[in-house]
């Protein structure tokens, strides 16, 4: 096989990343856009020592599961890789690969993985976009890149957005041509405006907007605000962010308030929550609320418990827990997050919440030694899940259950054999899509002590 050749395949299988899976003489080929059981003529596009890439040029037999695409610039640039597969399909897939990796990386064959929770409106549900800008035949554009590149391809619609989110950015965009602001190039490291990001309460319906710009430097600054701000009445802050860097990093560490404060408000599980720009927040709104239903569930509390949220973030979770726990003891190690937490304790009037900068491995040792015994330990980690020291730091406190949410299936699996190996054992995963759409997956699991 080489590059340029035209063959028939069948698929076979799916990768994590939703591409489908072909073998030709034992050699896989990987293949976006194509489902199980389908016959398809590939264009072999890369070869490389172990595996290849190809692209669908004629469909001979489809899957049952196979459905029109909404628009093929969410195949092209990554935003919506499933979208040909009924959502029913996506669901069952995501489950599998929970399961998979439950199988091959924790070795728990017999570890329960429940159907996936789904949404009932699939499209829509994003909070927040983060869309580049780049100058496309001298007129500034605004749209996604191309995937394994840095060719934008325009977009309008984006479809799994909030479609209030997509004409926000089309009215700023709209208003910064008029103004005649340079978009960033990237090979020349010139230009001013890398990306406009708009976040929305879904409940609230406050809007901040951030400009991230390559210098301090913001022409027609005062007139760009009061066009925003005259256009778009439900905008309650306008921040520029500084990003000064070479980088693939989207925001700097420099941010300049133009209009409001560098907040707005959300409402979640009741709870009323203050975002700032650098704040992490779940995108899906909706999921989130379904996601923290099931942690709570898992930890059976009664009102006795005390409860330790060990990734607290702004404390959505923490709030949440402390409405059924009789107190919550929360860390995380973003010192701005816990000042947004405690603000947010603070406007829900939660007063069973306390609050602590600094590394979970490092507070919970130090929580034990000062007499503070949880019932229930909850954890909420990034991509790269827990660390060793405070999986033992955690287990030595003995609590009798640990809720563990994950976005990274295979670090939870990971996790999970190190759990077991001090004595606690996972009763269940409970997968719940966050992304339509993607392949990616967020999960529940409860851990009991033995």
């Amino acid at each position: 096989m080489k590059k340029n050749d035209r063959i028939e395949v069948q698929i076979d299988d799916l990768t994590y990343e939703g591409m489908g899976v072909a073998k030709v003489d034992g050699f896989p080929l990987f293949i976006e856009n194509a489902l199980p059981g389908e016959k398809v003529v590939v264009h072999v596009l890369k070869v490389g020592k172990k595996f290849g890439y190809a692209k669908v040029v004629e469909w001979v037999s489809t899957s049952s599961d196979r459905i029109p695409l909404v628009d093929p610039n969410g195949t092209r640039v990554g935003t919506m890789p499933l979208q040909h597969m009924k959502y029913e399909a996506q669901l069952a897939f995501k489950q599998k690969q929970v399961k998979h990796v439950m199988n091959t990386i924790a070795k728990m064959p017999e570890l329960e993985v429940r159907p996936t929770i789904g949404m009932e409106h699939p499209f829509g549900y994003r909070n927040k976009a983060q869309i580049p800008v780049r100058m496309v035949n001298g007129l500034l554009t605004t749209g996604f890149f191309k995937k394994n590149s840095h060719d934008l391809v325009p977009m309008e619609d984006f479809h799994i957005q909030d479609p209030e989110i997509d004409r926000i950015i089309l009215v700023v965009r709209d208003i910064l041509r008029k103004y005649a602001i340079e978009a960033y190039d990237e090979e020349k490291h010139t230009g001013d405006l890398r990306h406009i990001i708009v976040r929305r309460g879904l409940r609230t319906s406050q809007v901040m907007i951030i400009l991230v710009t390559r210098t301090e430097k913001f022409i027609q600054k005062e007139a760009v605000v009061e066009q925003i701000t005259q256009q778009l009445p439900e905008v309650v802050s306008i921040v520029q962010n500084i990003q000064p860097h070479q980088s693939n990093v989207i925001m700097g560490s420099q941010k300049k308030v133009l209009f409001g404060e560098d907040a707005f408000q959300e409402v979640l599980m009741e709870f009323t929550f203050t975002i700032s720009s650098r704040s992490f927040f779940q995108v899906n709104t909706i999921q989130t609320e379904v996601l923290y239903h099931e942690a709570i569930q898992a930890a059976g509390l009664t009102g006795d418990e005390t409860v330790v949220d060990a990734y607290c973030g702004i404390g959505t979770m923490s709030l949440a827990f402390a409405r059924d726990a009789k107190k919550v003891y929360a860390m995380e190690i973003v010192d701005d997050a816990i000042v947004m937490a405690k603000e947010n304790a603070k406007l829900n009037g939660v007063k069973n919440v306390h609050f602590e900068t600094g590394a979970a491995e490092k507070i919970m040792p130090r929580w034990k030694e000062e007499g503070i015994k949880p019932d229930v330990i909850v954890v909420d980690p990034p991509r790269k899940g827990l660390e060793l020291a405070f999986i033992e730091a955690a287990c030595a406190t003995g609590p009798e259950r640990i809720v563990y949410v994950s976005c990274n299936q295979a670090t939870l699996a990971r996790d999970l054999v190190h759990f077991k190996e001090r004595g606690y054992e996972a009763q269940h995963v409970q997968p719940v899509d966050m992304f339509p759409m993607t392949a990616h997956v967020e999960a529940v699991s409860l851990l009991v002590k033995e």
